[in-house]
């Protein structure tokens, strides 16, 4: 049976001008014999028709899908997908060539739509009877239905927008499908559809923000994962993708937009922590944080779900409004962050405060402290320097003492200079400007002092220097 099945095929494909080499569909015959059911009631017409279809299918494509072999295909292929569904899975990827090439060529609109929906029924019944990724894939033996939803919506976006309802509800389910794992091409006609259903007040315009959320995740996770992983080229598509999404967004992304959106939400759902999440994220990703609703929000998710890093981030804004009892106790618990760098600006920001505040020895505890975590930042010694500089007339009276705090001020931008030149250029102002003010050398002189000797600074400051007399 196996040998008169060969020959039968060969003498075919013979008759057709097509290939000798049959030794692949050699095997797909042995395979035959062994499992009728897969190939249908007929499986000798199938194998006939598969093989067929499939040999004329190499040639068109060796033509780079230009020559009219094309014509020679379509009866046989339309044979086995409709007698014999299970015979391979190549009968649906072929078919989607195959129908495109139809759609491109359709004489008419009406034969347009026919063969668009017998494109959706293709990828219909690769689901129904091929619903697993196959063995080759590195996803062998999950499901498959959302990758080919994928495909099947980016396909009716494309060729039939007015469908944009189907579209929709398709890629809606891919996404949901495939989660993370979603191709960044359906994410984008995701988004569009989401527009266009919109648009069409077929469903509320805040579903644009959620959809853009939602994918900006997804594809911010993937770039991450490429730049971990050292994959440069997916890494700079993915994030192609994200731009061609920002710029879709673009026209809706308003921050009167936002705040509207999420404002009737959140009086809906005030303490939904994912809702919370959301719109701070969103505020935050679209530069929004101007608005109070911005703050508000942050303040009702830190006090549902608090952390080191919410706290600095409201210590920062209450900060930005000069609000500075408020920010206190947020950049004091944000100085528990485990990011160094995190606790680090919470204490050179606490010192900043307090020096606002007056309270000077608490704003220098607060620049030592940020110093112990980064001795590299000049910042925390140009805050010292100032408050010195500050102190000088409240430290002491007269041509001398009134001036003395001004060396332990150089003294501080000094090292604010050596520890990091980014502060070099602010540094070395403050130490012209406050060398000028230092005591005169007949001051120095009157006092029984000599230039180039130790000198303790009292008051608040408390801290050894070295005489120096003012440049004439």
């Amino acid at each position: 049976m196996k040998t008169k099945l060969i020959l039968l095929v060969a003498g075919l494909l013979a008759t057709v001008s097509v290939s000798a080499n049959i030794s692949k569909e050699t095997l797909f015959l042995e395979q035959a014999t062994q499992s009728q059911s897969r190939y249908g009631d007929d499986s000798t017409t199938c194998v006939i028709n598969f093989s067929l279809y499939r040999e004329f299918l190499k040639q068109w494509r060796a033509s780079d899908y230009t020559n009219r072999m094309i014509y020679e295909i379509i009866n046989p292929w339309r044979w086995v997908f409709n007698n014999c569904p299970l015979a391979s899975e190549n009968i649906y990827i072929d078919g989607v060539r195959i129908l495109q090439f139809q759609i491109e060529n359709a004489k008419s609109e009406a034969d347009k739509e026919k063969y668009i929906d017998t494109l959706m029924m293709v990828y219909d019944q690769r689901l129904e009877y091929f619903p697993e990724f196959h063995a080759g894939h590195s996803r062998r033996g999950t499901p498959q239905e959302g990758s080919v939803l994928g495909r099947k919506g980016v396909d009716l976006y494309m060729l039939s927008p007015k469908r944009y309802e189907d579209v929709y509800n398709t890629l809606k389910k891919s996404v949901e499908l495939e989660g993370n794992q979603s191709d960044g091409t359906v994410l984008i006609y995701y988004f569009r559809s989401v527009i266009r259903m919109a648009r069409a007040g077929a469903v509320d315009s805040t579903l644009i923000v959620d959809a853009y959320d939602q994918i900006i995740d997804i594809l911010d996770l993937n770039i991450k994962g490429y730049a971990e992983q050292g994959d440069s080229r997916w890494e700079e598509i993915y994030k192609n993708y994200k731009g061609n999404i920002e710029a879709t967004f673009e026209p809706f992304a308003t921050c009167v937009d936002m705040v509207r959106i999420y404002a009737r939400k959140l009086d809906k759902n005030p303490n939904d922590i994912e809702l919370l999440k959301k719109a701070t994220s969103m505020l935050d990703r679209r530069s929004c944080q101007d608005d109070p609703l911005y703050l508000d929000a942050s303040m009702r998710l830190h006090k549902l779900e608090p952390s080191p890093e919410s706290a600095f981030h409201i210590g920062r804004l209450l900060l930005r409004e000069e609000k500075y009892s408020d920010a206190l106790p947020y950049l004091t618990e944000a100085t528990a962050s485990e990011n160094v760098d995190r606790a680090h600006l919470s204490y050179r920001l606490l010192g900043e405060i307090y020096r606002v505040m007056k309270n000077y020895p608490r704003a220098r505890q607060m620049a030592l402290k940020a110093i112990e975590l980064d001795p590299s930042d000049g910042n925390p010694y140009i805050l010292i320097g100032d408050m010195y500089a500050s102190s000088a007339k409240d430290c002491g009276d007269g041509d001398f003492y009134g001036k003395v705090a001004y060396w332990a001020a150089v003294d501080k931008y000094m090292r604010a200079r050596q520890m990091d030149p980014t502060v070099a250029e602010l540094a070395n102002s403050r130490i012209s400007a406050y060398m000028a003010y230092f005591p005169s050398a007949e001051a120095i002189f009157f006092h029984d002092f000599k230039e180039g000797d130790t000198y303790t600074v009292e008051c608040w400051i408390n801290e050894n220097t070295t005489i120096r007399a003012a440049k004439q």
